[in-house]
């Protein structure tokens, strides 16, 4: 993530305001890169460290129940993500307040001036897109700590899990019941989807109520007020597209849910 630098003072704006948020931004980034692993393992007493032989244990033993050191470093990707996601959670809505005033500086400034006129339009828009890159790392932070130990599966290596592999192949095939061990990975799997699931469904009703808000702001604005009827029709149908996005995110991880297993396999596999 990158902060916006605004250096002018833009028209309609308080310079201090936007110098304010822009600071909180910065900041914020920088405590996203940096404060997340340090927090995590102060409140887990965990790591990354010994994962692999944690999960080779936890394996061997076959259990459902996490091993001590597997929970721990569970744990720790479970404060990883809060606390990532709790960051990335307040800089969206600095961005999106910063966002505003630039659109209402965009909207007022008249006359003379184009270039000023860009370089806020221009503004505007990376502090929306960055927005939009914030509200994605939300979701995937919530979705890794609604589901912290399928989150961590990446982080194995194809060798790790090769024995997995084999027995979800086998029982895929033939329809034998699997380990306790791997089952709670197919349900922790199955669960890390159904939170996508969610959260993007809830994403694409917020899209959709802003797209209808943003297409009555349009219909209300006079004709002779082109800018403002380009703006709240530029951003109506990034609403619009957006919800699109984020219903297809919802469809496929309820799908994935629904029938965890092949999915999991596939991720094994290198496909996923």
């Amino acid at each position: 993530m990158s902060s916006p630098v605004l250096p002018w003072r833009p028209s309609g704006v308080s310079g201090r305001t936007v110098a304010v948020l822009a600071a909180v931004a910065a900041a914020l980034v920088a405590a996203f890169v940096v404060a997340p692993g340090p927090l995590a393992a102060a409140g887990s007493g965990g790591d990354l460290d010994g994962l692999r032989g944690a999960f080779a244990e936890y394996w061997s033993a076959g259990d459902r129940p996490l091993s001590p050191a597997l929970q721990r470093a569970v744990d720790y990707w479970f404060g990883y993500h809060l606390v990532k996601g709790a960051i990335a959670a307040l800089l969206l809505v600095v961005l999106a307040a910063l966002a505003v005033r630039l659109g209402r500086s965009f909207l007022r400034t008249g006359g003379p001036g184009t270039g000023r006129r860009l370089a806020l339009g221009g503004s505007g828009a990376l502090v929306t897109l960055l927005g939009l890159f914030a509200l994605v790392v939300v979701m995937a932070n919530v979705q890794g700590a609604v589901a912290p130990f399928a989150s961590l599966l990446p982080m194995l290596s194809g060798g790790d899990l090769a024995q997995a592999r084999e027995q979800l192949a086998g029982s895929l095939t033939t329809g034998a019941a699997v380990s306790p061990a791997l089952q709670a990975m197919v349900d922790d799997f199955g669960r890390y989807h159904a939170a996508m699931a969610v959260v993007a469904g809830l994403v694409t009703v917020a899209f959709v109520a802003v797209a209808v808000a943003l297409w009555r702001r349009f219909a209300r604005t006079p004709r002779d007020s082109r800018r403002a009827r380009a703006v709240w029709g530029a951003l109506g149908g990034l609403s619009v597209l957006l919800s699109l996005a984020m219903l297809t995110v919802a469809v496929a991880n309820t799908t994935v849910a629904a029938d965890p297993a092949p999915a999991l396999l596939a991720f094994f596999e290198g496909g996923w």
